[in-house]
């Protein structure tokens, strides 16, 4: 079960809706979201959190390139939404660095050899797990724990050490920590 929210700032203090992902398929999505949901370009957050298992907070301010922090990137890499907010840039990786990947393991076929040649290795074949084929199966490996911006709501009253202890009920910790725990539990 997930719950998503948004927190426009505001003049008069932070203003707060749910919002549905069904049409979310991207950051660039998620952003142009977010940036619906701002009063004259000032700060957004958008809270996804899925049952205790991991929650990530994305901060737009104006046309800035948004910032990002996911509690337990390993838990959302396997979630839906999770995947939008674990971007190339956020992971490490070279843009479109999975892309390759994936055309690199279509032209090598599962006995390693390329398609269309014949496969030579003898049947007492003694090669050791030292060989290099180019691909690095740990290339794509998600890190385990918090990732991304732990400075994210440090401006706003909630100091990284305490966004890193954060696990069940986070969005309200969060909500309160920067005097907005009423409007975000009205959408609730």
């Amino acid at each position: 079960m997930y719950f998503a929210a948004l927190l426009a700032r505001t003049e008069d203090g932070w203003e707060a809706s749910d919002t549905e992902l069904d049409d979310v398929e991207t950051l660039s999505d998620l952003t142009d979201l977010a940036r619906d949901a701002s009063v004259d370009e000032d700060t957004v957050l958008v809270f996804i959190e899925q049952e205790d298992a991991w929650f990530g907070v994305v901060r737009v301010d104006g046309e800035d390139d948004p910032r990002i922090f996911v509690s337990d990137a390993t838990a959302a890499a396997r979630s839906s939404y999770g995947e939008i907010l674990l971007t190339d840039e956020l992971l490490g990786r070279e843009p479109g660095a999975e892309d390759t990947i994936a055309a690199l393991e279509e032209l090598v076929g599962l006995d390693g050899t390329e398609d269309g040649d014949p496969d030579t290795t003898p049947d007492n074949d003694t090669a050791t797990d030292d060989d290099d084929d180019g691909l690095d199966a740990d290339a794509d490996a998600v890190p385990a724990g918090p990732l991304g911006d732990t400075r994210i709501l440090a401006d706003l009253g909630l100091p990284e050490a305490e966004l890193l202890m954060l696990r069940s009920d986070a969005m309200a910790e969060i909500a309160d920590a920067l005097g907005a725990a009423e409007v975000l539990e009205a959408v609730r």
